[in-house]
């Protein structure tokens, strides 16, 4: 009826953003076939795509890669918000589309980083699986095995000193 699509609140959130954190495919679905912007960022830095990634929406997740709502550039990326949720089907879609693995976020800490540090064994695995560096070190000299012994994570210690993670 007029309103623009791409109209967001004060935080910069756009109705796109605000479905795709819901996990709503229907209206994601509609928003996009009306040009919504898939790459349009709130002030936070966040994308639709990544509030669906930290949520598991795998179904929104799918929709936004699929309008090219991947972001470009540095920052939290919507690898590191489903790794750090253990959103393992998320993660698994993420890297099956090719996405960069070892990207840090601006906190410097790695996807695996971040699912060590969490506890997410599966996303670990997956992770690790499909070739992120265990051996990346975060701006304070740790790595994803150092995290991981921190945070009492036995069985992802276990799984970052198999060959192919830390040693």
């Amino acid at each position: 009826r007029g309103m623009d699509v791409n109209t967001s609140d004060r935080a910069g959130n756009t109705l796109l953003m605000l479905a795709a954190g819901q996990g709503n495919e229907a209206l994601v679905g509609f928003l996009l076939k009306n040009r919504a912007n898939a790459r349009q960022i709130n002030r936070f830095g966040d994308s639709a795509l990544n509030l669906a990634a930290l949520h598991g929406h795998l179904g929104v997740v799918r929709q936004l890669i699929e309008a090219g709502g991947y972001p470009q550039g540095k920052g939290w990326m919507p690898l590191h918000y489903g790794a750090y949720a253990g959103q393992a089907a998320v993660v698994e879609l993420l890297v099956e589309q090719g996405v960069p693995l070892d990207s840090p976020a601006p906190n410097g800490k790695t996807a695996l980083m971040l699912a060590a540090k969490n506890g997410h064994r599966q996303v670990v695995r997956i992770l690790l699986e499909a070739g992120a560096d265990a051996a990346l070190r975060d701006p304070e000299g740790q790595t994803a095995l150092d995290l991981a012994e921190q945070a009492g994570n036995s069985e992802i210690v276990s799984l970052l000193r198999l060959p192919g993670g830390e040693q």
